[in-house]
């Protein structure tokens, strides 16, 4: 690894003479930003690569924002470039029809030869590593605020081109108080939590309410593609197996929660293709998977990608997790969310979604209205389930009409 200015490090990327480099990046709460805007600046066309993109990217004109997970910085942007895939197969993309032309990556600075990915492993190794394959660029961002973290974090500085030093704050997400909708699901879904079990939580009020409600178990581990200051209350509660690793992909949350994880190894971070391979999923003790989503249809198929045909988020891990935790002994994969969409002032629980299907065949749908349990009851059952146990009562007479159209009842 050279050390280079941040303009020299853009003028190397121009150097390239690319018409169109793809720039993958880190994504979530450690995109390297300041590096990125003088990269980006000294090309007049790129694709930016990158997961769950954050509103601080600099997208001028020229840039084509591409993803496989859209976040707010990249939601409803005109040159949108959406790859549907499922988390653990987007390593996959970049040997083959994604390759990267340049990485840029958030990292801590070197010590020992090493430095570390810190909060964001994610995709990021399979990309250095297709980087290295096929001659491309890799740039560090390096700062010392980043928290060292072990196991796929760890990269050799000989895996990288450029490193550039920088000394800015991380992006943190202060955790705020569920509501009481959210309280009354977590505290459902926490009620078919036992001791010793294994979890997953996605993002949201839900998964997060879902987290604080079984602070009075004990011997849980986590397995995980995230995790925010959640996990850092289980482990001051006690309610962790100490023996066992947590093992995560990325992390996002509070100063508070980048220092615990700094240096600590009871935190593992693994890249995505362990953390979200339905196999592995699937070998972890009593897995549990918590997920959200926009609508659940009476065939208990959940859309949580799209709104109006629109491109919303995407898979995500979502249906890496459904899959593996059902197949995991003990396993139980939850779809947890509100009976009412308060911002569209619609019901979630819909007769049959019209938007492409991102998860299906979960272990029960969980709404402040109560658990609609799905495995091993015939379609007829589960229908009726969601209509008695989970939807809003003011909708229910209209679904048992649908639920009777559809054959369902």
């Amino acid at each position: 690894m050279r050390t280079e200015s941040i303009e020299g490090a853009a003028r190397a990327v121009s150097a390239l003479g690319l018409l169109q480099p793809r720039i993958v990046t880190s994504g979530n709460f450690a995109s390297p930003v300041t590096v990125l805007a003088a990269v980006l600046a000294e090309l007049p066309s790129a694709r930016l690569h990158a997961l769950n993109a954050q509103p601080d990217l600099p997208l001028h004109d020229g840039v084509v924002p591409e993803t496989t997970f859209v976040g707010p910085g990249f939601r409803r942007h005109p040159r949108l470039s959406y790859v549907p895939c499922r988390l653990s197969m987007v390593p996959r993309l970049f040997h083959g029809p994604l390759p990267p032309d340049v990485v840029v990556v958030h990292t801590t600075t070197p010590h020992r030869g090493r430095v570390s990915l810190g909060v964001e492993v994610n995709v990021l190794p399979a990309a250095i590593e297709a980087a290295r394959a096929r001659g491309a660029l890799v740039v560090a961002q390096l700062n010392p605020r980043m928290p060292w973290t072990f196991g796929d974090a760890e990269v050799d500085v000989a895996d990288i081109d450029l490193g550039v030093e920088v000394d800015v704050p991380l992006r943190t997400h202060l955790p705020t108080a569920p509501g009481d909708d959210a309280r009354t699901i977590g505290a459902l879904v926490a009620a078919q939590v036992g001791d010793g079990s294994t979890l997953q939580a996605g993002i949201g009020e839900v998964p997060d309410a879902t987290v604080a409600e079984v602070s009075g178990r004990r011997g849980l581990r986590v397995w995980t593609e995230m995790f925010s200051d959640g996990v850092l209350a289980l482990e001051r509660a006690g309610s962790l197996d100490p023996d066992v690793p947590l093992t995560t992909s990325f992390v996002f949350g509070s100063d508070e929660l980048y220092a615990w994880i700094d240096s600590n190894p009871r935190v593992r971070m693994s890249r995505t293709e362990v953390t979200n391979a339905p196999a592995v999923i699937a070998r972890q003790p009593r897995m549990t998977s918590v997920n959200t989503a926009l609508q659940v249809d009476l065939f208990d198929q959940a859309n949580a990608s799209r709104i109006g045909a629109r491109i919303h988020s995407g898979f995500g891990g979502q249906t890496d997790f459904t899959v593996g935790a059902s197949h995991s002994r003990g396993g139980q994969a939850f779809l947890a969310l509100r009976s009412w969409h308060p911002r569209a002032d619609v019901s979630t629980i819909v007769p049959l979604v019209d938007e492409p299907v991102t998860s299906f065949q979960h272990t029960a749908v969980v709404t402040e209205q109560g658990i609609a349990w799905m495995w091993g009851r015939d379609e007829r059952t589960q229908a009726r389930h969601l209509i008695d146990h989970a939807a809003h009562p003011s909708v229910r007479d209209d679904l048992r009409e649908e639920a009777s159209a559809l054959g369902l009842a």
